[in-house]
């Protein structure tokens, strides 16, 4: 992020007498606080940044991103079909409400988009759907555990 973009958010902060303002793109996300007083809970050095400067000649250069997006992580396994991994740590619920009947059940045939699931975090509920179509082989999460980064949830047998 630009640290022109980031005085401007202090001015628009001061301007209009907000007590917070938080700003999102892509991967990068700021938030600034004004403090009880007034003052800025921790100054500024602009000496501290550093600029990068762009190389001389033209590279080719492999680039990942940093996160997964929020849908869930599938990936190819041998002979037990494909996972359906936790995209964010939460709480796994297999039904939009309690006592509702779980969106799936093993056995059922799903298709791609349908909701497997939401996991709920920071009370944020998140639904989380099949990238896949097939028929769900195991549900690996009991209703209203904990779930982790990355953990297992599903196998689904791809159709």
């Amino acid at each position: 992020m630009k640290t022109s973009k980031i005085f401007e958010m202090i001015k628009i902060l001061e301007t209009y007498d907000l007590d917070e303002i938080e700003y999102s793109k892509w991967n990068s996300k700021i938030r600034l606080v004004k403090g009880k007083s007034g003052h800025p809970l921790q100054e500024f050095n602009p000496s501290t940044v550093r600029n990068f400067q762009k190389p001389k000649q033209s590279t080719y250069v492999d680039y990942t991103p940093p996160f997964e997006s929020q849908s869930a992580v599938t990936e190819e396994i041998n002979e037990k079909g494909i996972e359906v991994k936790s995209p964010i740590v939460g709480t796994f619920y297999s039904a939009p409400a309690t006592g509702a009947e779980p969106y799936v059940k093993v056995g059922d045939m799903i298709k791609v988009g349908q909701p497997l699931c939401i996991i709920e975090a920071m009370k944020i509920m998140n639904v989380i759907e099949a990238e896949v179509s097939g028929k769900i082989e195991k549900i690996l999460v009991e209703n209203g555990k904990p779930v982790e980064y990355n953990q297992t949830l599903f196998v689904i047998e791809k159709s």
